[in-house]
């Protein structure tokens, strides 16, 4: 048995990053390992390295600050505030977090993903630029990355800052690389001369819906269609286009994730009960990786609208068209919302799209026996 330390989002108060953590440490368990998560000091982003740095409690601040500005009911706006306040003392200790980080544990196996953790240039103050999320400074015997991601840093912005040395340099050490999408493939490629692995995120590799026994069964009395969206991120017309859909069909609109003007519900529940509304919602609109994911899990109708990143804004093309591609879905994509009605009234045949989970399944646990040593 080999003690793996996984090193990830596990404290971004985001259900994504929950459940690919629990995911991840599930499938190692499930291997016969001993697995913790292993915590990295935050950095100061690149992109405004010439600002002063937040204290915690500052970035709390910042963030009530733009919270308070999202287009939607001030009660949502005070639901959402009390979600991101309550995450951690609610579900960290599902994934048997402490209060104190853990920094820097001597390990047999240092993994480090799934989720965006090489996503260094970005203006995310809770992330920033952290070199220990590529491996410096470990104390294991090995050093490997599971479906890790770039994001929308790319080979471009890279440059840009003048960080490709220390990114090439840091990404010849690991013993074994996997990725989750062509960007970041390309960028390791690029910069190590080394052919990663590619494999899905954890979500879809650990059979939640058959497995998991964290997911309560609850049936909702009335009809919903689910928003997955980050505040802030709908526009005001996609909004109105989103109400009118859902009172066209007599359903409501259940915001999951963010707040927005046209939900009639913010849901402030646990990860595991999102995948209980995912179930039995009737359709799924989102604009996230993991709501996508959480859309195929469920086996639900959806669109996802794709966002271009242009400049040094942050989009989601990179990740989101390279996700629906590999999963053969790509015509569950639309740039424009008005598009999104045809879409959505278009079947999805998921058994196509189950050989292909059940390929990339196989194909996961042969590298996570691989780089850990555990049982098939």
């Amino acid at each position: 048995m080999a003690k793996v330390g996984i090193m990830s989002m596990q404290r971004i108060a985001n259900y994504g990053s929950f459940l690919q953590a629990y995911g991840l440490n599930a499938l190692l368990e499930g291997m016969g390992q001993e697995a913790e998560f292993v915590d990295y000091h935050v950095g100061r982003p690149v992109m405004s390295a010439g600002t002063k740095p937040l204290t915690p409690v500052g970035r709390k601040l910042s963030k009530l600050r733009e919270v308070m500005g999202y287009d939607a009911t001030v009660r949502q706006r005070l639901q959402f505030v009390l979600y991101k306040k309550n995450f951690a003392a609610r579900y960290h200790g599902e994934l048997g977090l402490d209060r104190e980080p853990n920094y820097l544990p001597k390990l047999d196996v240092l993994l480090i993903g799934s989720d965006e953790v090489f996503n260094c240039i970005q203006q995310n103050q809770m992330v920033g630029f952290s070199p220990e999320l590529f491996g410096a400074g470990h104390r294991a015997e090995k050093l490997v990355s599971y479906a890790a991601s770039f994001g929308n840093t790319t080979l471009e912005k890279l440059e840009k800052y003048g960080k490709v040395k220390e990114v090439a340099e840091a990404l010849q050490g690991f013993d074994a690389i996997s990725v989750r999408d062509r960007n970041s493939g390309e960028i390791v490629r690029e910069l190590s001369g080394r052919e990663p692995e590619y494999h899905l995120d954890p979500v879809l590799i650990y059979d939640f819906m058959g497995k998991c026994k964290r997911i309560p069964d609850l049936v909702q009395k009335e009809k919903y269609l689910i928003l997955y969206a980050y505040s802030g991120r709908v526009s005001p017309e996609e909004a109105e286009w989103i109400r009118q859909y859902a009172r066209a069909k007599g359903w409501k609109v259940y915001a999951i994730g963010g707040v927005h003007r046209c939900a009639d519900r913010f849901i402030d529940c646990s990860p595991f009960e999102v995948l209980l509304y995912f179930r039995h919602a009737e359709e799924v609109i989102t604009d996230t990786f993991h709501g996508t994911i959480f859309s195929i899990i469920a086996r639900r109708r959806f669109v996802t609208i794709t966002r271009r990143s242009i400049g040094d804004s942050y989009g989601n093309e990179e990740k989101l068209t390279d996700l629906l591609e590999r999963l053969g879905l790509e015509c569950r994509q639309v740039w424009d919302i008005h598009k999104a009605g045809d879409i959505l009234e278009t079947e999805i045949k998921y058994g196509e799209t189950e050989e292909i989970l059940q390929r990339e399944q196989r194909k996961s646990q042969v590298y996570l026996h691989n780089i850990t040593g555990g049982k098939h």
